[in-house]
């Protein structure tokens, strides 16, 4: 997909044309997920209503939930103050959001302090992820 329209071109793409993506959920504000898009995939999002990504690992368009079924419907896409990261308010369909089967990647919390703090899961597992991928 070849997009060269002006509203993409207000996006301050990085190096390697892509921009950071924050998923936040509607109605309860929690922050889903973080992932990348690159051109193709902030457009492809538009088109389609749904959150399409750009996976860095496997380096091709990733459609959110294309596996797990777990889509993301877009309800709002905003574009921050340096115009260099987007936010999408979405509808998360399934409730989970995370390749671990939790409702958000933000599910590790720090507690203690900096000589004897860690990382604690404070959200539960709501799915075994081996039974979301094949």
């Amino acid at each position: 997909m070849s997009i060269s329209a002006k509203w993409l071109n207000k996006v301050k793409w990085d190096e390697h044309g892509l921009v950071p993506v924050i998923a936040q959920e509607v109605g309860s504000n929690d922050v889903l997920m973080f992932a990348w898009m690159n051109r193709d995939a902030l457009a492809k999002t538009v088109e389609l209503g749904e959150a399409v990504y750009w996976s860095r690992s496997r380096k091709k368009l990733w459609h959110k939930g294309e596996e797990s079924g777990h889509t993301q419907k877009v309800h709002d896409i905003r574009l921050d103050c340096d115009e260099d990261v987007v936010l999408l308010k979405v509808e998360q369909v399934g409730k989970i959001a995370c390749h671990t089967g939790r409702h958000s990647c933000f599910f590790q919390q720090f507690t203690g302090d900096a000589k004897n703090g860690d990382w604690q899961a404070v959200e539960p597992v709501l799915k075994d992820p081996e039974s979301i991928y094949k």
